[in-house]
């Protein structure tokens, strides 16, 4: 996922509480209750329904769970606390998110990411945009480790690449993710490769080799379909692009030399500067940028007649944490220059709060583990039991909104049950990776789902068909398991 930069306390420390009164129908009812409402509400509010609805369904399905619990005798207290403890776990998200967003204020500004649009027209054609991008991600991504990174990078510029091809958002988008968790999933910097392998007890070398089997014929399907999708593209709109190119010139200071930005937080992510920090040098470095290229639209955001300090000070700022609007020359390119600063990111962090209380609280009265244990015994094949851990996975992202614990508790819950049917511990890891770390993307309240909705500005509900890789991945995991292919055995 994202390459430590979620929580302070290392993942592995998570326990799973277990509530031995609790039914599996108690268990489910929060979890039936929730998904029917986010359903009516997203139905009533379409994609408004993220700028504050959807947050509300999420307490009122803690509130459910919590009634569940007195039910059961779990104290108010011991829910209150799990909420903190997954409150607490996501500060290290919430201030990524806020650095994200004041990057890509400054990144904005700078002229960075209209010089990534201005080139990325200029080389790429809309027939091979869709795959460049998955690929372009994936390289990122193995290389920093983290999907997040590889998003709020050049997942943006690509976006803005795409729209100004005409080429509908949640393609892009999908191509971006399907690439940045490729390289997520393979990546030995990647903290969830390391936490699926741990959880499962097997060497990290041979958790990636035996991962390659599910993982590349999952990223070719959906290079193919990029590929089709791309050369199906009607691209009438974007063969002429000189106009556009030309308002991006009169506006902007286009420059190569500004990628050197981005290049130095990339470099900074793979030598494992804590992505935080990188962010934040990238976000300065980026209004550094914007009053030695950009000096006139700087002073024009702050309101200014010239550039001084205080003009200079004043505009940056505001790249950094509100909105700003870069007006072009061409009307169809203003919305794209639109640059929301931290205070763009808020409802995401809104979402992710009231996501962790639904987790606290689906934790705390023991629903999360009622569910996987109720799954472990209605299973009793090998497919059954991979079966088991793909359910297991694609619940927890579900109820508890969170990657690790889709990867930790059915890696803590299955370890034995792999072992006693004879299976290597690589089995279970590949299979908490090839569902609980790609699906939570595809999780509009999931942390990842929520991040990368608001990083790239489309709706999960957008992407999701187009983010093969990452719903393709459970499917190959387990026709593999059905057809009995690389089913590693311990040794006799």
């Amino acid at each position: 996922m994202r390459s430590e930069d979620i929580r302070p306390e290392s993942p592995m420390q998570e326990e799973i509480i277990v509530n031995r009164q609790l039914s599996i129908t108690e268990a489910l009812i929060p979890v039936v209750v929730l998904v029917c409402l986010l359903a009516y509400n997203i139905f009533i509010f379409k994609d408004a329904a993220v700028s504050g609805t959807n947050q509300f369904i999420l307490l009122i399905g803690a509130a459910v769970a919590a009634i569940v619990g007195f039910r059961n005798k779990v104290s108010y207290k011991q829910m209150l606390e799990e909420v903190g403890h997954n409150l607490k776990s996501t500060t290290g998200a919430i201030l990524i998110l806020l650095m994200v967003g004041a990057l890509a204020g400054t990144w904005m500004l700078s002229g960075i990411i209209p010089s990534m649009i201005y080139y990325g027209l200029k080389l790429l054609s809309p027939s091979i945009f869709l795959a460049a991008s998955l690929v372009i991600c994936s390289i990122i991504s193995v290389a920093t480790g983290s999907s997040w990174s590889t998003s709020a990078t050049v997942g943006i510029a690509l976006i803005g690449i795409g729209n100004t091809m005409g080429i509908y958002p949640g393609m892009t988008a999908g191509a971006v993710i399907s690439g940045a968790y490729f390289g997520d999933k393979i990546s030995p910097l990647s903290d969830t490769t390391n936490l699926a392998s741990a959880m499962a007890g097997a060497a990290l070398f041979d958790h990636i080799r035996y991962m390659l089997f599910t993982t590349i014929p999952s990223v070719l399907v959906a290079l193919i379909v990029f590929l089709i999708l791309g050369f199906n593209i009607d691209s009438a709109a974007a063969v002429d692009i000189s106009d556009r190119l030309a308002a991006i010139d009169s506006t902007f200071h286009v420059s190569p030399w500004l990628f050197l930005v981005p290049a130095t937080v990339i470099i900074m992510i793979i030598r494992k500067t804590e992505p935080l920090v990188a962010l934040l040098i990238g976000a300065l470095l980026g209004g550094v940028a914007a009053l030695f290229f950009q000096p006139e639209l700087v002073v024009k955001v702050a309101g200014g007649t010239s550039l001084d300090f205080n003009t200079g000070y004043k505009g940056v700022m505001t790249a950094l944490t509100t909105k700003v609007n870069m007006e072009t020359s061409n009307p169809e390119l203003n919305d794209l220059f639109v640059a929301k600063g931290m205070e763009g990111m808020l409802n995401t962090i809104w979402l992710v709060i009231c996501a962790m209380v639904f987790g606290g609280v689906m934790d705390a009265i023991g629903a999360l583990a009622r569910i996987s244990s109720t799954l472990l015994h209605v299973f009793h094949t090998v497919f059954g039991l991979f079966a088991s851990t793909v359910f297991s996975c694609l619940a927890i992202n579900v109820t508890a909104s969170d990657q690790y614990l889709a990867i930790v508790i059915p890696g803590k819950m299955y370890n034995k049950a792999f072992r006693d049917k004879g299976l290597h511990p690589v089995n279970l890891s590949r299979t908490l990776e090839d569902t609980g770390t790609v699906t939570s993307v595809l999780i509009p309240w999931n942390t990842c789902g929520a991040y990368n909705a608001g990083v790239l500005g489309v709706p999960t509900a957008d992407y999701f068909v187009y983010a093969v890789f990452n719903w393709i991945s459970p499917f190959m995991t387990l026709t593999f398991a059905a057809l009995r292919i690389k089913i590693k055995e311990l040794a006799k």
